[in-house]
């Protein structure tokens, strides 16, 4: 069974699927995957016609504790340490700053085909609906002590209270200590050492904790949220889910002060950017609106879902990674016609429910692939008609869904082109003159050239597996090693030493001016 189905089948009873996210800053491509995973736990639980909610939170109450390197620094370090539903907005169209880059997380949802209910803290403390919780927790703040010590081994004082007030006096809500509660209102002390990044102002008094004033630490805020919105399924990243971690503590928590089991809970790991976690207020790591007007849906959530989500997955959208995605959709897709054409019912692998999970809708939409990194190749070689070039290299003429797949594949490759491909992985075409690093050529790799002219020039089927086998056997003939013979061919034309697949590379252009190339070259002094 598919992992998400596994889940599905465990359960009983109505299930509430949760996740949440800190709107510190732009939310980064990595903060996909635990939506993503919670998706499909929600869509598999669907499956298997299970009672089911989703919902998705904004834990706009946190501090800002950075201000990401892309922002105006001057403008935004008066809000450190404020709630960050209370922090100005970056830009037009929202209210504040957490709605502004949530919204910009919702608009990636859309596109990916995940719809949660969506709730914020900031309406949960305002509204009241946290204010039980607030009061049982300071009741029973030595308990929370307890599951600190126990479970992570943190002291806390035998004064110290699981709540933050936000200061009356700075607005500031990271750097307030609550030190007591008479079950009406805390004293809460403002502390200039409290936090690294930002000085509390000093102040200090009695205030209501309820309706809004402040928040619980997010700990402890978790179990509360778990038992307000009925949470029976929530997982969390790694670094949450390690032995004596977030979670460990979470759990314990609830189990002290309510004498309830947690939601089931199963660690996933990270996206990594070249080996490095991203990280939405460090501006590390591309963001998840980038990647997702680059990908079309169904590629982003094949990238999230077609490795186990307790394997990390490493990302940059290099040559390399996004052509070899693209490739592994596509094998996947045939795989899943040829299933459709040999079983009525079928019962589809492992694999092939990480594509069906992959799909925006419900169904997995089927088509005639057109390699991805060809269609790279060809938008770089000038006065061409790409349209033209993709009918005739299909081996059955593309109907609508076809060109549909085609277009957007052609659109998502000049967007690579454009803003993402580093100058080595370009292609450039080298057609009024010969690249000087031909010169360096040797006497046995210009006698290669010219035969292969010859050879070339007699052929007649100008189609990419063809011309790959004559460049080929001709080195084989003269006895000139592949990694001779190969260099000087891209040298010819691209004046480097690699390049896509030589034989898709001739095909491209025109045969008279490859033979004329070739021969040009080999005859260069």
């Amino acid at each position: 069974m598919f992992w998400a189905d596994k889940i599905a089948a465990s359960t009983q009873g109505e299930q509430v699927v949760n996740d949440s996210k800190t709107p510190s800053g732009r939310v980064h491509v990595g903060s996909l995957r635990g939506v993503i995973v919670h998706d499909v736990i929600y869509r598999a639980l669907k499956r298997a016609e299970k009672p089911v909610k989703f919902l998705y939170g904004i834990d706009d109450y946190d501090a800002l504790d950075s201000v990401p390197n892309y922002l105006d620094r001057d403008k935004f370090v008066p809000y450190l340490g404020q709630p960050l539903c209370n922090v100005p907005s970056p830009g037009e169209g929202a209210s504040d700053y957490a709605k502004y880059y949530s919204s910009e997380f919702f608009e990636v949802f859309d596109n990916l085909g995940v719809r949660p209910q969506i709730y914020y803290l900031r309406d949960l403390y305002r509204e009241g609906k946290l204010n039980p919780y607030i009061d049982r927790f300071l009741q029973n703040a030595h308990l929370v002590r307890e599951a600190y010590k126990q479970v992570s081994n943190a002291d806390r004082a035998e004064n110290w209270y699981p709540f933050q007030v936000i200061c009356q006096h700075c607005g500031k809500i990271a750097t307030t200590v609550v030190s007591d509660y008479n079950g009406k209102e805390v004293f809460y002390t403002c502390k200039p050492d409290a936090m690294s990044y930002v000085e509390g102002c000093g102040g200090s008094g009695w205030v209501s904790p309820f309706d809004g004033n402040g928040k619980l630490p997010w700990k402890v805020e978790w179990v509360a949220k778990w038992d307000l919105l009925g949470v029976t399924i929530e997982l969390a990243g790694k670094d949450h889910s390690q032995k004596g971690g977030s979670r460990d503590v979470a759990n314990a928590i609830y189990r002290k002060v309510y004498g309830k089991k947690p939601p089931f809970h199963s660690p996933y790991e990270f996206i990594l950017v070249g080996g490095t976690k991203m990280s939405s207020s460090k501006g590390v790591g591309a963001s998840a609106k980038e990647i997702s007007e680059l990908l079309p849906p169904e590629l982003l959530r094949f990238l999230m879902l077609r490795t186990q989500p307790k394997t990390a997955i490493n990302f940059s959208p290099n040559y390399e990674t996004i052509t070899r995605l693209f490739r592994d959709y596509d094998t996947a897709i045939e795989k899943y016609e040829k299933l459709l054409a040999s079983e009525e019912n079928p019962q589809l692998s492992k694999d092939l429910l990480a594509l069906y999970y992959s799909q925006v809708g419900d169904a997995i939409r089927t088509y005639q692939p057109f390699d991805f990194s060809t269609l790279i190749s060809l938008l770089q070689v000038p006065h061409l008609d790409i349209k033209a070039e993709v009918e005739k290299r299909s081996e059955q003429p593309l109907d609508k869904t076809d060109w549909e797949v085609v277009n957007e594949r052609i659109r998502v490759a000049q967007k690579w082109l454009d803003d993402y491909a580093d100058p080595e992985e370009k292609l450039v075409l080298y057609f009024d003159e010969i690249p000087e690093s031909t010169g360096d050529l040797e006497v046995e790799q210009r006698q290669y050239l010219s035969q292969l002219a010859d050879n070339l020039e007699n052929l007649e089927d100008w189609e990419g597996e063809a011309l790959q086998t004559e460049i080929f056997s001709t080195s084989k003939a003269l006895g000139l090693a592949p990694k001779k013979a190969f260099p000087a061919v891209y040298r010819s034309f691209l004046g480097k030493e690699r390049g896509p697949k030589a034989g898709n590379l001739l095909s491209y252009l025109e045969k008279s001016f490859v033979v004329k190339r070739l021969r040009d070259v080999a005859i260069a002094a």
